[in-house]
C-alpha cells in the first residue's frame, strides 16, 4: 500500500506583471540577474511567514503556508517588495488538501490557486472564499467578491481582493512573522 503525503495548506502563486516586456527592454543576462535577486528577496519574505517556496515559475513563485493569514500577509509583504524596485505583480491563492511529492505539490487545490492568480489585476491578491472564511477574525480586509469561473475547474467560484498593504517595520522589512511551520522542515522521501 503506497501512502499519499496530503496536507491541508494555503497555496501562493505569484506572477511578476509584464515581464515579457521588460526581459526585452533589459535583454537576457540583466532579467537573469533581476530574476535571481527575486527570487533571493520572495524566497526570505515567504520565510519570514513561514512559509516554503515550493519552486520558481519564471516570473513568479509558488508557495506553501500553514494557515491561510500567513499568505495573505506574506503576498501583502510581497507587493511592497516589487513596487520598491519599480516592478509590479499579480498572486492568488487557495486553501486546501496538497499531495507533497518529493520536493514539488500537486493536487486540486495547486490548480484552483494557480487559476484564482490567474484572475488577478496587476497591483492585486486575490483568494478564494475558503482562505477569506478562514481567515475570520484576522484583521485582514477582503474586499467584495466577485462570482467567477476558474478554467478547467467546475461551478463558481467567489474570488476576493486582499491587496492591503502593510507598513514598514523600522528595519525595512515589511511583516507579521508567525514562529514555527510544518512545511518547512517537510522532507518527503
Amino acid at each position: 500500500l503506497d501512502l499519499v503525503d496530503r496536507r491541508l495548506a494555503t497555496v501562493l502563486f505569484t506572477d511578476i506583471v509584464e515581464s515579457t516586456p521588460l526581459v526585452t527592454q533589459l535583454g537576457d543576462q540583466a532579467w537573469r540577474a533581476r530574476l535571481e535577486e527575486h527570487d533571493r528577496v520572495f524566497g526570505a519574505t515567504v520565510g519570514d511567514y513561514a512559509g516554503r517556496v515550493v519552486k520558481s515559475t519564471g516570473d513568479g513563485i509558488l508557495a506553501l503556508f500553514d494557515l491561510p493569514t500567513q499568505a495573505v500577509r506574506c503576498a501583502q509583504a510581497l507587493h511592497n517588495e516589487v513596487a520598491s524596485v519599480g516592478l509590479s505583480m499579480r498572486a492568488g491563492m487557495h486553501t486546501g488538501e496538497v499531495e507533497l511529492r518529493g520536493d514539488d505539490v500537486l493536487g486540486l487545490a495547486v490548480h484552483v490557486a494557480a487559476r484564482v492568480q490567474a484572475q488577478a489585476k496587476p497591483n492585486t491578491t486575490l483568494a478564494s472564499a475558503t482562505v477569506r472564511d478562514l481567515s475570520a477574525g484576522s484583521g485582514i480586509e477582503f474586499r467584495e467578491g466577485t462570482s467567477t469561473t476558474l478554467m478547467g475547474v467546475d461551478g463558481e467560484w467567489i474570488l476576493y481582493d486582499c491587496s492591503s498593504r502593510i507598513p514598514r517595520e523600522p528595519s525595512g522589512i515589511a511583516h507579521y512573522p508567525v514562529p514555527g511551520s510544518a512545511y518547512a522542515a517537510v522532507k518527503s522521501s
